[in-house]
């Protein structure tokens, strides 16, 4: 019932917003004649006009943009589809979709960016990578005309939304796109001869406690069964959910919570809870799947498409539920961003906008796991009471939304891949030797102003703070 009020309120507010947006983008509204946008009402062009009897909340579009389209993506086979679509819309732009390899195409963004040519008109960035190209005025901020971004704030949640911002929260540098909520994957039925909880409400709530999680971790390694797929994964997800620098890059992974959670990790280690492989990736990971040594294990919201893909046999054993702990953290992402040096920006940002904000396109993105950051999406009742059969008829999608919903804001910033190594390795030695955790954290903190705090300063200075 709680769903259902808050879904008819937030569907009356997305009315409002939708009532005010402009139409430059795409969203026919009323505009001001004198408009920045490009291609707008200032453009002397008819624009279409919006039916009465037509779904208020439907975007319409102005299918008068004309152009050309280079898009780069490591997931080429998905805009097949998309572009089809898009192209039912603006028949008059043309998207070339690139496919390159997931690094080839992050270090070639980045180096056509820093020669200033070379660049697509859209290129697609996993959130691990972003932080490479948030300085320097390499990306258009789309806040700004003739783009004007902002109008979409409500539409996502606070988490999405300020991620693909620069780091300290000014510009909008990627439009906010998918979110990859952390999801707690378990074998229904090796939970219930446990004797545990394996109802997906009822384990959510069972493993809120550490005290339970140690317990069930427990029970499993006497039956020669893992809990976990790393020995350091509740400590390590609680640091994916804070990131390693605020708006004024200070050191966050070193306060309560983290010690709290080091030795955590540590005692669920001593017990032998996980087997420190990957289940999807390794051969013997998944030996251990089929051998029914696996009980569950923390991932992204892709899990269930992966488990489906590897592990069709098992169809119907397995559910979701919430993250040990109570943990909301995201765990993956992509952005599409819009290179400064483009040349085809008005067909750039057509393309970017209907990409996020038309449901034709979120029926064919969820297809292949990609779950919408946009509520008036996840609002809509095919999205809430869709059921995933290998999930034994669970309401997935209803779940990954109401987890997106809490997850917490982090910033994405130039040195986070630097700063990984420096967090993980000092991590690993803590288990491994049983080292004091607010020692270790300590350490780290030092270690990363040792090594990144010149640069970092560098930085700063070169932006004028």
């Amino acid at each position: 019932m709680k769903k259902s009020v808050n879904v008819l309120i937030f569907l009356l507010m997305l009315m409002l917003v939708l009532a005010g947006c402009k139409s430059g983008g795409n969203l026919a509204t009323n505009t001001p004649e004198d408009s920045n946008s490009k291609g707008n009402s200032n453009s002397g062009e008819e624009v279409k006009e919006e039916d009465p009897e037509e779904d208020p909340l439907k975007p319409v579009f102005d299918s008068s943009v004309e152009g050309s389209v280079t898009f780069w993506t490591w997931t080429a086979d998905i805009y097949v589809d998309i572009v089809k679509e898009f192209n039912k819309v603006y028949p008059n732009v043309k998207v070339e979709v690139v496919g390159l390899d997931f690094g080839d195409l992050h270090d070639k963004l980045q180096t056509t960016l820093a020669a200033g040519s070379g660049s697509p008109d859209v290129a697609q960035v996993e959130q691990g990578q972003f932080g490479r190209y948030v300085v320097g005025d390499l990306l258009e901020d789309l806040l700004q005309p003739p783009y004007d971004a902002g109008r979409y704030k409500d539409l996502n949640s606070e988490y999405n939304w300020e991620r693909w911002k620069s780091v300290d929260g000014i510009k909008l540098l990627g439009m906010p796109w998918d979110v990859t909520p952390g999801v707690f994957y378990y074998r229904q039925d090796l939970y219930e001869q446990m004797g545990l909880p394996s109802d997906p409400e009822e384990l959510g709530e069972f493993i809120k406690d550490p005290d339970n999680v140690l317990a069930a971790a427990r029970t499993f390694a006497a039956n020669g069964i893992y809990m976990f797929e790393w020995r350091d994964s509740p400590a390590i997800q609680y640091g994916d959910a804070l990131g390693y620098y605020d708006s004024d890059y200070k050191w966050l992974r070193n306060d309560e919570k983290m010690a709290e959670l080091l030795d955590f990790v540590k005692e669920g280690n001593q017990l032998g809870w996980a087997p420190q492989m990957s289940i999807l990736g390794s051969d013997e990971g998944k030996q251990l799947v089929n051998q029914g040594k696996v009980a569950s294990f923390p991932v992204g919201s892709w899990g269930a498409r992966e488990l489906a893909n590897v592990f069709p046999e098992q169809a119907g054993k397995w559910r979701a539920t919430t993250m040990p702990l109570d943990l909301k953290v995201g765990l993956g992402g992509s952005t599409f961003v819009i290179p400064s040096q483009g040349e085809n920006k008005e067909a750039a940002w057509a393309f970017v906008e209907w990409m996020n904000t038309a449901e034709e396109s979120w029926k064919v993105f969820v297809e292949h796991s990609v779950q919408p950051g946009w509520n008036h999406i996840t609002a809509m009742p095919w999205y809430q009471e869709h059921s995933n059969e290998y999930l034994g008829g669970q309401k997935d999608y209803a779940l990954y939304d109401t987890i997106a919903a809490e997850i917490p804001v982090r910033r994405l910033t130039p040195f986070d891949g630097q700063a990984w190594p420096i967090y993980i390795d000092r991590v690993a030695k803590a288990i491994d030797e049983n080292i004091d955790s607010k020692t270790t954290l300590q350490q780290i903190e030092e270690a990363a102003e040792k090594e990144l705090g010149p640069e970092i300063e560098k930085l700063k200075a070169d932006m004028g703070n």
